[in-house]
């Protein structure tokens, strides 16, 4: 285990900007509180779990690590959170220290009370334990994981020689126990009001007791064999000078054993041991270029192959007109009721309705093309001509509707058909081949908003 006393300069930042401080929130596991903050409103939901020391109150009076979490929050929706034991959540006492499993199933309850169904988890020091488990065991709720400096065994064992023995692991957390909160930790630094801060930020992480006695605890605790169980896409932080406490083996372990893990290495010199210092800026660069390529990574798995159907009554405003307000809205009402019917029977989804136009979603062509022909008979008793368009193609789940190129591409061509017509893309036309459907080419036409020029064709049997 490597030694504190290191020569800490810290770097300039300015600590007179106003930093607004989020509210802490309370979750719950039984009777167990959990405190947490949720900072900005990025795409992806990143939980971050610090080790060594977390306070989620205190943790902002530093300008390092507040620019540090502002730097995260710029690229997720950030939730901090301090684990069971450790800042404002609930403290151990040196005779209660729970399994990790418990702590595994505290991430549920803090995600559960931020809204957040699944996230990207980041995770330092001896938190990396806690979150690997949840991510091997919770794939389904853990979106990425990474890991800066992690700790996987606490003491040496046969995935780990590099970590300290047992008996001087024993040893370094008696050290640990007399020294925390004290000026021992940072003699060397050169910026007295950071080394003042980060004196009381330990203090106001755990007591020096608890934290030896979760030390003790943990000794046995290896979660290597897991590694070849992540699932998740990971990425794992290592300082290529050494490190402290964690060598960046560690992080090349992660990186080897994880399928399809990535490994960065960054230098921690010249600044005092902790990755938001002069690793900071770094660290959230690399963070926010994985988050970014995550997030399209799960928009390609929300596109899916699809057929859209596209209606609406043709004439609408002048018949609407003729009709008067009270007439209109109870034909609109039948139109709708009839439309309904044919896409229940012919199994489509009704994805929006706009006035007098329907939206639906088919899993096959050939049921949208014979559902649109059906809504075209089956409204004409009514008085009514309607139009449709049908295209299939790659679309995408936007805020819980589809949408995309193809949904456009499926509304110009509804938009191009005339009364009592149903036009259909050529990829339609391809797809339901030898499905007993025949149609008529119209050319080539421009579809407003759409690149190219489209051949359309006109159902003419079904």
């Amino acid at each position: 285990m490597a030694s504190r006393r290191l020569r800490c300069p810290v770097a300039n930042v300015d600590d007179t900007a106003d930093v607004d401080i989020p509210t802490t929130r309370y979750a719950w596991n039984g009777p167990i509180s959990l405190a947490y903050q949720v900072v900005g409103d990025g795409p992806v939901d990143l939980l971050y779990m610090q080790g060594s020391c977390s306070n989620v109150d205190v943790g902002w009076e530093s300008p390092h690590l507040s620019r540090f979490l502002r730097g995260l929050a710029r690229h997720a929706r950030l939730i901090v959170t301090d684990r069971r034991g450790w800042g404002c959540s609930e403290r151990f006492s040196p005779t209660e220290i729970p399994d990790v499993d418990l702590l595994t199933d505290d991430i549920s309850a803090v995600m559960d009370a931020a809204g957040s169904s699944r996230a990207a988890i980041l995770a330092s020091w001896e938190t990396a334990v806690v979150a690997l488990l949840f991510a091997a065991s919770h794939p389904e709720r853990a979106a990425a994981l990474i890991l800066i400096d992690p700790i996987i065994s606490y003491v040496r064992s046969a995935a780990t020689p590099w970590m300290p023995p047992l008996d001087e692991a024993t040893r370094q957390a008696e050290i640990e126990r007399h020294e925390w909160g004290t000026a021992a930790w940072t003699e060397q630094w050169s910026d007295v009001r950071e080394a003042a801060w980060f004196q009381r930020y330990m203090r106001a992480s755990t007591a020096p007791g608890a934290m030896a006695a979760e030390w003790h605890r943990y000794f046995h605790v290896d979660v290597s064999d897991l590694l070849p169980t992540v699932q998740v896409p990971t990425l794992a932080f290592g300082d290529r000078d050494g490190g402290y406490v964690v060598p960046p083996e560690t992080a090349r372990l992660v990186a080897e054993r994880v399928p399809g893990a990535r490994l960065v290495e960054q230098s921690g010199a010249g600044g005092p041991p902790r990755h938001w210092y002069a690793r900071g800026d770094a660290i959230v660069g690399e963070v926010g270029r994985f988050v970014a390529h995550l997030r399209a990574e799960q928009s390609s798995f929300d596109r899916v192959l699809a057929t859209v159907l596209f209606t609406d009554i043709a004439e609408s405003t002048q018949m609407a007109s003729e009709l008067g307000d009270q007439r209109w809205r109870d034909l609109l009402e039948r139109h709708h009721a009839v439309v309904r019917a044919m896409l229940a029977r012919y199994r489509g989804t009704e994805v929006d309705t706009a006035g007098d136009g329907f939206f639906a979603s088919f899993d096959g062509p050939a049921r949208a093309v014979r559902c649109a022909l059906a809504i075209v008979d089956a409204v004409h008793p009514l008085g009514i001509d309607v139009r449709a368009g049908v295209h299939t193609g790659e679309v995408e789940t936007i805020a819980g509707k589809i949408g995309g190129i193809a949904v456009s591409i499926g509304a110009r061509v509804g938009a191009a058909a005339t009364r009592g017509e149903v036009l259909v893309s050529s990829t339609v036309r391809d797809l339901v081949a030898g499905a007993g459907l025949m149609f008529e080419d119209t050319g080539e036409h421009e579809l407003k908003g759409v690149p190219d020029r489209w051949r359309l064709y006109r159902v003419v049997d079904g």
